[in-house]
This record gives structure tokens, C-alpha cells and sequence, in this order.
């Protein structure tokens, strides 16, 4: 029986709330993507953060499949994220930068497009993001895109350099990761001075929800680093 309307989105977030997320994103990627991509982008901007990085992982896996069959349908997904993240658009975008992010780290062509909207929001001379919830999203985002991605990211190292100096730990923390997936040589003297930082973040890293120190990951972005 074909699940439509409010059946399939109860589907989803059950699925999403059960305890096996890579069992899950199987379920969810027979599921038709079109269909099923609205009520995911409101779910990443749940409280709750296993379900809210849940829907982050599975909207990245559906956009990857849009792209695979109709290219220009997933373009109209990432332009809506977009605007979702523009003053006009009367809202905020939570959780439009951690959906980018996912989506740029896991199909190639979206990436080779849109990488440098996303590397905007971290400039001052971009598109900056001044709100803290947004600018932590956005680096979990760059850090996935630097994960599978790197060469898409070098270029903006001057724009991520100063969040290492971030007031808020999150951000320090996901910026000494960054630092460590590019080997960025500049960002020595400040990921040493985060080794004493003990603030703990968490974040999702692979299917997991992690609970980590800033000086872990400085330290760890020091080994990378050599």
C-alpha cells in the first residue's frame, strides 16, 4: 500500500525516531523523494537532536537521489534552502546550512555548483550568518563538505581561520575539525592555544551523535596537521 500525505510523513518520523539510524535511511530511501523531502526540511529544525540530525542525513541522502534523476528538481531544493537563509525570506533557516552541507558532501555535481554559497556564509565579505545557532550549523556543514570534499574548501580558509577565536565552543570546535580535514598550516598557533580548552560540543560525526572537548579536536587537527 502506497503511503500519501499525513501517513507518509507519520512514516518518516518514525522511522526517524527509531533506534537505528542507518537502518532507517535505508527505509527512507525507498521511500519517493519527492514526496517525502518537505516534510524532512521541517523536521531538521526539530529541538530534539537525534531526530533533528536524523532528518539532516536522510534529506541529504533524498537530494542526492533527485539529483540523480532529475538534476534541475534538486537545484530547486538547494536555491529554497538558500532563501531560507536570506533576510527576505521572513524566517531564520534553521537547519538550512547542516541540509546544504549534507547534500554538497554526498553528490558531486551539487557541489561543484553550489560549494562557494555555502563557503559565502562564513565570509564577512559573503553572505555572513550572524546568528550563533546558524554559524554552528554552517560550520558542521563546511566540515562534512570537508570530509569528502577538501579541494571545495581550501579557498576559504581566511573566512574560517577567525572561528577558531569564536566565543562559543561549538564553533571553536567544529573549526579545529575543519583545520584538521585541510591541513591548514596557519591555524597552528591558535589550535595549540585550544588545547587547553576543556568546553565539550556535541555533534553528529559519521551516524552518530558525539560528545567531544575542543582540545580533543584541536589536538587531533594538530596530529593531522603534523
Amino acid at each position: 500500500m502506497k503511503l500519501r500525505g499525513r501517513s507518509l510523513k507519520k512514516r518518516l518520523f518514525d522511522l526517524l525516531n527509531q533506534g537505528d539510524l542507518d537502518e532507517a535511511l535505508v527505509e527512507i530511501g525507498r521511500l519517493p523523494p519527492r514526496q517525502i523531502i518537505n516534510p524532512l526540511l521541517s523536521f531538521v529544525q526539530s529541538g530534539n537532536e537525534k531526530f533533528k540530525w536524523g532528518a539532516v542525513k536522510a534529506a541529504g541522502l533524498v537530494v542526492r537521489q533527485l539529483a540523480e534523476s532529475d538534476l534541475e528538481a534538486a537545484r530547486v531544493i538547494m536555491r529554497r534552502l538558500m532563501w531560507n537563509l536570506n533576510d527576505e525570506s521572513g524566517g531564520i533557516g534553521w537547519g538550512s546550512p547542516e541540509v546544504m552541507g549534507e547534500i554538497l558532501a554526498t553528490h558531486t555535481g551539487l557541489a561543484q555548483e553550489y560549494a562557494h554559497m555555502l563557503l559565502s556564509y562564513a565570509s564577512e565579505e559573503g553572505n555572513y550568518l550572524e546568528l550563533q545557532g546558524l554559524q554552528r550549523g554552517l560550520l558542521w556543514g563546511i566540515g562534512r563538505l570537508a570530509e569528502k570534499r577538501p579541494e571545495l574548501v581550501r579557498g576559504a580558509v581566511a573566512s574560517l581561520l577567525p572561528h577558531l577565536e569564536s566565543q562559543d565552543e561549538v564553533i571553536r570546535g567544529l573549526a579545529a575539525r575543519i583545520m584538521g580535514l585541510l591541513q591548514v598550516k596557519e591555524a597552528l598557533p591558535r589550535l595549540r592555544n585550544l588545547t587547553q580548552d576543556d568546553s565539550s560540543l556535541v555533534f553528529m560525526i559519521g551516524g552518530s551523535l558525539t560528545t567531544v572537548r575542543v582540545k580533543d579536536l584541536a589536538e587531533e587537527a594538530l596530529r593531522s596537521i603534523g
